[in-house]
This record gives structure tokens, sequence and C-alpha cells, in this order.
């Protein structure tokens, strides 16, 4: 182990463990017996209790934003100096959610005496200045591992989020199964389908589509750059997770709080479509899949953009071998990009739906963590595993071992 990996190791573990601890400490003004509250309720009250769920959503916004504002797109793709602007948009919307989420927390909690140690506006200010100032400490601290640590630091933090309640889970499965309530048979099926999940997280996660490109000898200033043989990878899954998973119920229920809006709230029709639109009915996994599929196939056009790749490729005299440069090399990328986003796009609906899948035909098993869960684990243990290993045959000055 080199003295560089161990550095950033032990700097990942400390931020780790000071966002473990940031989970212990309650919000201003709450109070610290808590007694009659149930078990995990002290962290949902702590100053990180809102995680990082206001920074994702606000990046969320601001990615689908980009979308269908060109000028916003450019922006981001323009310079570094571009992209610097996008992250000052984003953090000033999570300012805004993270402010009136966390008002809204302590206007309620102010009402339980169990909880609230003191009431009145004085309360509500200092609770929420504390929630507010924990997300901001989460995105600095998930900043400094992504540049000084190991792995990505926003999921490794929701990595350590969700691996704490995987015990009290599977000690929940098992005394169902010590209770009679499930047979030990259907709990070796589900950990087989879990266990196959995984794998094919791993498998698919790991593929890419190799394209090669070969760049022509060429001069820049006064270093000459050798002709040199390249691949262009290209993710099966370039859509990611977050973003087809949450835009896909907003999808389902906007059309619905519209028509609630527009028509009485008694309204028969209205009614059977929120009825058979109920998470883990039939009606919500087909049309869940759908809105997942479509969606990880109209994000991945934008994040993976042939057009631009093709741009830049000329720009620096690179060639794909029996492909002419510009218009043709982007139609060539974007039958390439095209085949693995159909995989992907299937592939993503199926990790997706697994809890939903599990409430209605799991025949009383039932999991907090779902597919989305496991694949952020999975993906955070992946890019460690990448990094390490790049830091181990790197030397200290930079050069491969």
């Amino acid at each position: 182990m080199t003295n560089e990996l161990a550095r950033r190791i032990a700097i990942t573990i400390g931020a780790l463990l000071v966002y473990r601890l940031g989970t212990h400490i309650p919000v201003t003004g709450v109070s610290t017996s808590m007694g009659a509250l149930p078990p995990g309720a002290f962290a949902r009250l702590s100053i990180f209790s809102l995680g990082l769920i206001p920074y994702l959503s606000a990046a969320i916004f601001i990615r689908l934003l980009s979308l269908v504002w060109k000028r916003l797109s450019a922006i981001e793709r323009s310079s570094e100096r571009g992209r610097t602007s996008i992250a000052r948009y984003t953090l000033l919307l999570t300012l805004l959610l993270t402010t009136f989420q966390a008002w809204g927390i302590a206007t309620a909690i102010q009402r339980i005496p169990e909880i609230a140690a003191d009431s009145g506006g004085w309360f509500v200010l200092s609770t929420a200045v504390s929630m507010t100032g924990g997300v901001f400490f989460l995105i600095w601290l998930s900043e400094q591992i992504t540049r000084r640590g190991i792995g990505n630091g926003l999921a490794l933090i929701l990595s350590v989020a969700i691996i704490p309640d995987l015990p009290g889970e599977l000690a929940a499965i098992l005394d169902l199964v010590r209770r009679g309530a499930v047979s030990s048979n259907l709990v070796l099926g589900h950990a087989a389908l879990w266990i196959a999940m995984v794998v094919l997280i791993v498998v698919v996660e790991s593929a890419r589509r190799n394209v090669p490109v070969q760049f022509a000898e060429r001069r820049v200033g006064e270093r000459v750059l050798l002709s040199r043989a390249v691949v262009l990878p290209i993710k099966i899954n370039s859509a990611g997770y977050l973003v087809p998973s949450t835009v896909g119920p907003w999808l389902i229920y906007l059309p619905l709080a519209f028509a609630d809006w527009i028509f009485t709230a008694d309204t028969p029709w209205l009614n059977a479509v929120y009825l058979h639109l109920h998470y883990g009915r039939p009606a919500h996994l087909i049309v869940g899949s759908l809105a997942v599929f479509v969606l990880a196939i109209v994000y991945t056009a934008f994040v993976v953009d042939p057009d631009n790749a093709a741009e830049s490729l000329a720009r620096q005299g690179g060639v794909i071998p029996g492909v002419m440069p510009g218009e043709a090399t982007a139609e060539y990328l974007d039958r390439v990009v095209s085949s693995t986003t159909l995989l992907g796009a299937a592939y993503l609906t199926a990790i997706s739906l697994i809890p939903e899948v599990f409430l209605a035909y799991g025949n009383g098993l039932d999991y907090k963590m779902g597919g989305g869960a496991a694949l952020i684990v999975v993906c955070t243990i992946l890019d460690i595993q990448t990094q390490v290993r790049d830091l181990s045959l790197t030397n200290p000055g930079g050069v491969r071992r």
C-alpha cells in the first residue's frame, strides 16, 4: 500500500465516522431523553436528518431543466466556469428546498412535548438552521471525500446511510422464519434472487462497449503528440439510477394531482385510477416500468450526445477506423449508443421494480432496501475498487508502474 493510498483511506474513514457521529447529534432544542419515541426516531431528528436528499433533488431538477433549456445545457458544457455556475445554481436551489423542508419539520415537532424541549419562534428558527447547516456540511464532507479520499463522496455517504439498516432487516426476516410466519424455502429463494441481482449489477455496471479511435500525430504548441490507438468506452447503463427512478413517479402522480385539482375529490373515475395506481398494484407496476424505461432512454440521449462526441473527436484529430469524420461519425456513435441504451433501460427498469415486486408478490416478505439501494452500494464498492487499484499502481509522481 502506497502512502498516498493510505492517506486517502484514512481521510475517507474519518469523514464517514464524522457522518455517523452527526446522525447521533440532535438538532438544537430537541429533548435528549426522547424515551417515548420508537427506535430509529433519534436519527431522524439529528443534524443530518435531511441527509443529501435536498441536494440530490436540486441536482436532478437542474439536470432536467437543462434537458429542455438548451442555454443551460450549453453553459454546463462550455467550460469549467460554466460548470461552476451550474454548481452554484444547484446549491442555491438546495438552500431553498432545505429551508422550506426544515422549517416545516421544525414547525411540526414543536407541537410534540416529548420531543421539543421548548416551543415558539426561537425553537423553530434554531431547529431549521441546524438541519439546513447539516445538509450543507454533508455536501462539503462529500466533496472532501471525492477530492482527497477514495470513491465518490455522495455515493459513499448514501451507502453508509443504507448499510446499517441491513442487520435489523435480516434479524426481522429470521424472526419471521422462527415464528413460522414465512417458510425457510421462501427466504432461501429470495436470497438467491438477491444474489443474482447483485451479480447482474456487477456485470452490467462493469461492462463497456469499446469503440476504437485512432488519433493522428499532431502538434500542440511546442509538443508533438504521437499517433495512438485508444478506445471510447460507452457504458451499458449511462442513465444512472437517480433521475429515471425519481422522475418516474412524477410522470404518474403529477397528472393525477392536476386532475384532482380540476375535478372534485369524490369523482368515481379518478378514485378508481388512484386505487389501481397504488404502489404494489399491477397497474402501477406496468405504468412505473414504462416511465422508468422511457426516462432512461431520454436521459441517456442527453448524457451521451453523439453529435458532441463526434465534434470533440474531430477537434482532437481522432477518427473511428472505417468511418468518415463529422456526420458519419455521429451517426455511427448514435447507432452504438441506441443499441446499448435499450439494454441499459431494460436492466434499470428491472432493478427499480425489485422492491415493488417483492411487496406485491413477496408472500409476507417486504424489504426497506430495494434494487436502487443495492445498485448504489454495489456501484460505490466497484468505484472504490477501481480507485484503490489505480492508486496502488501509481508512483508518487503520478506515473503508473
